[in-house]
């Protein structure tokens, strides 16, 4: 199965195919190109899972949907069948195995999948004594028997429902409790993968605990290689990876060329109709909203052309106005409403704080002959004001009157 074939595929089908690998690999040993395929397929998995956006770290468990609740798997999953791989630097093989766990049990204590005892002793950094590590295992390993049994119980209770209902429906023609059988699935199938998911959870513990372990010593035992003198970097390896690291970036540049990395899924239909292998994470989406059809499939879109082709087009009309565009639009409507009113606020800040707002406005060519006008004709209303209250009216004609 080639890469572009992997990406056409639906995520259902996909994670399905890679928990057979993990299931083949886990019961008995399957060679390394197996082995290979698999960590390929749960890496393009993790890349349609980010692309999806199915999960959030202000989620927890009670949030996500029973579908979705086995995707948290996939990086434990990836951390077993990488750690199965045979390469001739085990310390890096390990390092990316342990990184793939820490990433699993720090997303499933953010979903709040992780009992308290061991995020109390996570935090505490390790039990300090013998018995404190006896306690922490020996509870580790009773939460795995449960788990185990309750896994068990609920293979063998769908069994027995599944026969139950043959059966009826084999005796009895009419179909009666459907809805409480789904119901009982859907409660039955989530508590099943919340269970698996703290079987996987006490199984990644102990797996990072023993290739903690493997990692010191190889780390130790290469150490002690070095100082012997036993591996020594001849001029000879370090021309061959020299050579392995230009051919890696020149395969890369030849790539790059052609590739073109996926826009992210921004539409919330077309990432459930992607999800549900209706469509493909390749194809072109835009985000129109397709309005619903009421009436006959006959007449609706159609323009009617005569008086009963219009009223039978109008047949089973909803009582309510249908929407005129899908959420997606609304929101990016509203966000170049924002972006225009957050560009004027920006224009209006920079003329508030530009130096020609400071300044006050500048004069023109003919407005200093103006000011001296208006200035020669305030002094002479001042000195007519003055001469009036000097000079009253009929002061000159005292002299003339017969009383004066």
């Amino acid at each position: 199965m080639d890469e572009l074939n992997m990406q056409e595929m639906p995520l259902p089908a996909l994670f399905e195919q890679a928990k057979k690998i993990h299931d083949e690999a886990s019961e008995s040993s399957i060679n390394q190109e197996r082995v290979r395929k698999g960590c390929e397929i749960l890496r393009v998995c993790e890349e349609m899972i980010g692309k999806l956006g199915l999960f959030s770290r202000n989620e927890t468990k009670d949030d996500i949907s029973t579908a979705n609740l086995k995707y948290i798997l996939v990086p434990y999953y990836l951390a077993e069948l990488t750690e199965k791989i045979a390469e001739d630097d085990r310390i890096e093989v390990l390092k990316a195995s342990q990184a793939k766990l820490k990433e699993f049990i720090s997303f499933c204590e953010t979903m709040e999948l992780v009992p308290e005892d061991e995020i109390e002793t996570s935090t505490q950094g390790g039990p300090s004594s013998s018995v404190d590590r006896r306690a922490k295992k020996i509870a580790r390993f009773k939460r795995q028997r449960a788990a185990e049994s309750k896994l068990l119980e609920l293979k063998e209770r769908k069994e027995r429902r599944g026969r139950s209902t043959k059966a009826a429906a084999l005796s009895s023609p009419v179909e009666t409790g459907e809805d409480d059988v789904l119901d009982d699935d859907g409660e039955e199938e989530r508590e099943a993968w919340l269970t698996t998911i703290s079987l996987a959870l006490c199984k990644a513990f102990d797996l990072l605990e023993m290739l903690m372990k493997e990692e010191e010593i190889l780390s130790a035992v290469r150490e002690k290689q070095l100082q012997d003198g036993e591996k020594e970097f001849s001029q000879l390896i370090l021309d061959e990876r020299t050579q392995k690291v230009e051919s890696w970036h020149r395969n890369a540049a030849a790539r790059a060329r052609y590739t073109k990395p996926a826009a992210p899924i921004t539409c919330a239909t077309f990432a459930q109709d992607v999800i549900e292998g209706r469509a493909k994470v390749s194809e072109a989406h835009e985000h129109k909203h397709q309005p619903l059809l009421f009436g006959p499939a006959s007449l609706v879109g159609v323009n009617p052309t005569t008086e009963r082709e219009r009223i039978a087009a109008q047949v089973f009309q909803p009582h309510y106005r249908l929407p005129t565009m899908s959420i997606e639009e609304a929101g990016l409507t509203e966000m170049n409403m924002m972006n225009k009113w957050q560009e004027r606020n920006v224009k209006l800040m920079e003329e508030a704080n530009s130096s020609w707002y400071k300044d006050g406005p500048k004069s023109r060519p003919g407005e200093d002959d103006e000011e001296e006008d208006d200035d020669a004709a305030q002094d002479k209303a001042r000195a007519w004001d003055d001469w009036k209250d000097e000079n009253p009216r009929g002061a000159g004609n005292k002299k003339l009157t017969p009383c004066g």
